[in-house]
């Protein structure tokens, strides 16, 4: 037997929360096979097992919060025994995920479900496939079952819940079943706020009350950049092996304007105005367990493909929750994107300790005036919201108009006016 314990993921962290169990007990794992997914307060990962063998014991479960050194479960080393229950070692015949047990639909041990949503999808004898996955990868997560289960008013064994009919003894109670009935099912569900969330909303927080935010606003033309993308994308795709994005072009162009106006790359330490001469650019992208920013390095001196590779890179690790801790710390200006949900125009909120952020927005159609006339062009709304106690708001403007104008005259980013 051995013990598999929290690793350490940084002097900073100490505690961190199961996720997920990827493997159940009874399950044989390989050598160097994810294991387990945990989230610290700063990003998820997966620790694979450091020897091949059969999970005996699960010490914490999904969900629950363990120490660093705290043991998360007893492996039984040994020989892959001949027939394993191991999820990924199955084939279902039919390609279904799920079979038929005294009538009931039941689900199958597969790789895209997890092992607490199949222990759920068991006793309530549920198919899996009745179930929409949201899970990292199309996993099917414990949580989608219960709000398959809540929605259905299941009970385990299949049927429906037995739904109790009062009657009403007087006029309030007789009013109250009425809304009811109105409303319907009006049932709340606790968990733990997992600790990303809880540390995205303690530095929002901390932005909020320790520093001077405003924030200013510009609008872009995107017809050149779009034109610009439009010609030269196969040939950029066949030579480079990846799409040409909006976002290298915004990264460029964020690099122009802190290097127009250095004061929105510094940071407040103390009574201290820290400068820096290197632009670490974060990059906001949604994962599976949240909104991550990690960081782009000395984007002055990458190509636009490097920073196209990069953020494709990063966004497939957060999807599979598997951005390190250390890919997210150091940026000095963010980026965000919330045009990519559809939003128009919002007011993002700087990323302490950093002095500036810049929000991006979805591209529409709008009526302007160009050349004395009214045309219809792409438009997309840019905001900057930075700290006042050391940006001006002349330099807060001139930022974006810098960015306005490098974007409307792509030649600027290569000639550097």
């Amino acid at each position: 037997m051995f013990e598999i314990k929290v690793p350490a993921f940084g002097e900073s962290i100490q505690e961190v929360q199961v996720a997920t169990w990827l493997k159940k007990i009874g399950d044989w794992v390989e050598l160097d096979e994810d294991l387990v997914e945990l989230e610290s307060e700063k990003a998820s990962q997966a620790l694979a097992s450091p020897e091949a063998g059969i999970l005996q014991e699960i010490k914490v479960p999904d969900g629950e919060f363990a120490n660093v050194g705290d043991v998360l479960c007893v492996m039984k080393a040994g020989e892959k025994p001949v027939s394993s229950n191991n999820a990924s070692s199955q084939t279902a015949t039919s390609g279904s995920a799920a079979t038929e047990v005294a009538g009931h639909p039941v689900a199958q041990a597969t790789e895209w479900i997890m092992p607490a949503a199949e222990r759920v999808l068991n006793e309530y004898k549920i198919s899996a496939d009745a179930i929409q996955p949201t899970g990292p990868g199309g996993r099917l997560l414990k949580e989608d079952v219960m709000k398959y289960i809540d929605a259905k008013g299941l009970k385990p064994g299949g049927t429906p819940a037995p739904v109790a009919v009062a009657t009403p003894t007087d006029p309030v109670e007789e009013y109250e079943m009425e809304m009811s009935e109105l409303h319907g099912s009006r049932v709340e569900t606790v968990k733990p706020m997992s600790m990303i969330r809880r540390t995205i909303a303690a530095r929002l927080v901390e932005a909020q009350h320790s520093a001077a935010l405003l924030t200013t606003f510009n609008e872009i033309d995107m017809k050149p950049v779009m034109d610009l993308r439009k010609k030269y994308k196969e040939a950029f795709l066949a030579k480079h092996g990846v799409k040409l994005g909006f976002m290298s072009f915004f990264a460029k162009s964020v690099v122009e304007g802190l290097k127009r106006f250095p004061a929105i790359n510094t940071e407040i330490r103390g009574t201290d105005v820290i400068s820096r001469n290197y632009f670490d650019i974060g990059i906001a992208i949604g994962g599976g367990k949240g909104l991550l920013v990690p960081v782009i390095r000395n984007v002055e001196k990458r190509s636009f493909a490097d920073i196209e590779r990069q953020i494709g890179q990063y966004a497939a690790l957060a999807q599979e929750n598997r951005v390190k801790p250390a890919d997210l710390s150091g940026g000095t200006f963010t980026i965000s994107n919330g045009g990519v949900y559809g939003s128009l125009l919002s007011t993002p909120i700087v990323n302490p300790p950093q002095s500036g952020i810049l929000g991006l927005h979805s591209i529409q159609e709008r009526p302007v005036a160009l050349n004395g006339e009214v045309v219809i062009r792409p438009m997309m709304y840019i905001a900057l919201t930075y700290d006042h106690r050391v940006i001006d708001g002349r330099e807060a403007v001139g930022f974006l108009k810098t960015i306005k104008e490098v974007l409307e005259e792509p030649a600027r980013l290569f000639l550097e006016v």
